[in-house]
């Protein structure tokens, strides 16, 4: 076996233990990918090591490769792989520096649109840090990274940064690769660069020194320059999207000005094109003050123009969730209020009876949106809140200010906690990520939704729920399926190919924030020409011509591939669902 050789060269830790090797094959994906070794590294000094080590003995070992992992959230496939599963959470998991800065003003993107944000604040960190470490450094500094995810409570930055993730404050901030300052990379060659934003001049200095990264900048270069009108073709058009190799965000040029950043292209290639070491942020000063707005629809006529109408007036957040998540609040009123002690619980309860009388009296709502404002003050809160429903009046909405925390807590709650509340009263069900992250042009919806939901209802053994970033057209649908069950494989497959059918013919995004991974990187025929795919494998083999940089993920996997890695039924069990 290699790992003894690989034990002589790293200083960290190597596991082969079958545990170990168990719950590496897993993240939390529909799938199962074993690896052959587990390895921790202590530092870059050791990931440079690994490199080199897999470089010079892929010709031995011709299966060798390295995927990167941080906590393993993803839902795409993302860290699974065949060989080494490179762990950054143990050693790599520092914080190294949060300062505040004089703050700047910045341009960022949010689909194809520019604004401007204030900067306040940088953070240095490695890989395996989690989240929440840093937001809660951060956050005694006032400072925030506004691209956190809804796993933000137990993910890592090394994924935030692999997925380019988004989450709730995407709408008004942007994903991940607009926090982005500078990464720390480990290249195939086995040296480490520092990547990030250079103009011109450095750019032809890069280029004329001798070694990987110059040879990378010089061709990759010449891959964008030689196929602008392809790329300009295929890129999404969409708010978010992390499918592909963002090489559209490869250059800027444009008269004397001229930017060139290959961090752009490992910002959402999944571990693909090198080993991250170390990630400089960019930080944000949110404002103290917030207020939700909710808005009930009985139909879904006018939701591209109310979105478009919210959207004007920029929110904090707009997100949305169905009617079959709010039938299960009430269905199961009952989960919501425990471990809420008895005062919570009367609280809790008082505070849903104005819904109750709704659904009583008009139905249930077909679509709940949640506008999120916030400000320096609480009178400019207020004043937005009132414009928003001034704004939207015509409409003839069933429109609420939320009067305090408490009771926007009560929204929040449905919006996040529905799914874990239909996976409980779901039996031997688990989460089948695979349709999961799709995203359409806002105007779209109104015509896109009740496509979507026409298709699901197919499926008459499928419990699921919708629900999304609206704001973005983003939408999350998250399947409990019995995989004991011989036909899941089947649906996971056809569904998918229905759902993403429908995504292309709305010149839609298969992925938002979660990646290509294992699960979508067939379906990228459905978004992307044939020559395009052929540019992103261009762009794999000039940065990893070994391919020992996780691969299946981005380029190269079948659709023969994504179905033999799907968790398999246990022997013995029922298949009834």
């Amino acid at each position: 076996m290699f790992t003894e050789e690989l034990k002589k060269v790293i200083r960290g830790d190597i596991d082969t233990t079958e545990e170990s090797l168990f719950r590496y094959s897993h993240d939390a994906s529909i799938f199962e990918v074993r690896p052959k070794a587990v390895v921790y590294p202590k530092d870059e000094s050791d990931i440079k090591s690994i490199v080199r080590w897999v470089k010079d003995n892929k010709e031995r070992f011709p299966e060798l490769s390295i995927t990167a992992r941080a906590a393993g959230t993803c839902m795409s496939g993302g860290p699974l792989g065949e060989s080494i599963i490179l762990d950054t959470t143990r050693y790599m998991n520092q914080i190294l520096e949060i300062k505040e800065v004089a703050p700047y003003q910045k341009k960022i993107r949010v689909g194809r649109n520019e604004k401007e944000i204030e900067i306040s604040g940088t953070a240095r960190v490695m890989p395996g840090c989690f989240y929440r470490d840093l937001e809660k450094e951060a956050f005694e500094k006032k400072l925030l990274l506004p691209s956190y995810t809804a796993s933000k409570s137990i993910n890592a930055v090394g994924g935030m940064v692999g997925n380019n993730s988004g989450g709730e404050l995407s709408l008004r901030f942007g994903k991940t690769e607009n926090y982005v300052r500078s990464i720390r990379i480990v290249l195939s060659d086995g040296e480490i660069y520092e990547i990030g934003k250079i103009n011109r001049n450095d750019y032809y200095n890069e280029i004329a020194k001798p070694g990987k990264l110059g040879e990378l900048y010089k061709t990759l270069f010449e891959i964008w320059r030689d196929n602008k009108v392809l790329i300009e073709r295929n890129t999404p058009i969409v708010s978010k999207n992390s499918s592909g190799y963002k090489i559209w965000d490869l250059v800027k040029e444009e008269g004397d000005f001229f930017e060139f950043n290959f961090a752009n292209l490992i910002i959402g290639s999944q571990g693909t094109l090198g080993i991250i070491t170390e990630i400089e942020f960019e930080l944000i000063r949110p404002n103290p003050y917030s207020k939700l707005c909710v808005i009930f629809l009985k139909d879904l006529t006018n939701l591209g123009d109310i979105v478009k109408t919210i959207n004007s007036t920029n929110p904090l957040t707009l997100e949305s969730y169905d009617d079959t998540t709010f039938n299960l609040a009430i269905k199961f009123f009952g989960d919501f209020l425990k471990q809420k002690g008895f005062f919570g619980t009367i609280m809790f309860g008082l505070s849903f009876i104005p819904e109750f009388f709704m659904a009583l009296r008009g139905g249930v709502p077909k679509l709940i949106l949640l506008a999120e404002y916030d400000g320096k003050n609480e009178l400019e809160v207020n004043r937005l809140c009132l414009d928003l429903k001034e704004k939207t009046k015509n409409f003839d909405l069933n429109f609420r200010i939320t009067k305090s925390k408490r009771e926007a807590k009560k929204y929040w709650t449905m919006r996040r906690d529905s799914f874990a509340l239909l996976r409980k009263h779901s039996g031997d069900r688990r989460t089948a990520p695979f349709i999961d992250d799709f995203v359409i042009p806002v105007e779209s919806m109104p015509l896109f939704l009740p496509k979507i939901n026409e298709i699901l209802k197919k499926y008459d053994k499928l419990l699921y729920t919708i629900a999304g970033h609206a704001g973005n057209g983003n939408f999350h649908i998250i399947p409990l399926m019995n995989f004991n069950d011989p036909e899941t494989k089947k649906v996971i497959m056809t569904l998918s190919k229905e759902v993403y059918a429908l995504v292309k013919e709305y010149h839609g995004s298969i992925t938002g924030e979660h990646g290509d991974g294992i699960i979508r990187t067939p379906f990228m025929s459905y978004m992307f020409e044939e020559e395009m795919i052929k540019i992103f494998q261009t762009i794999k083999t000039v940065c990893d011509p070994q391919n020992i940089f996780n691969p299946n993920k981005k380029v190269g996997t079948t659709f023969e591939y994504l179905e033999s890695h799907i968790i398999e039924p246990k022997i013995g069990t029922s298949h009834s669902s």
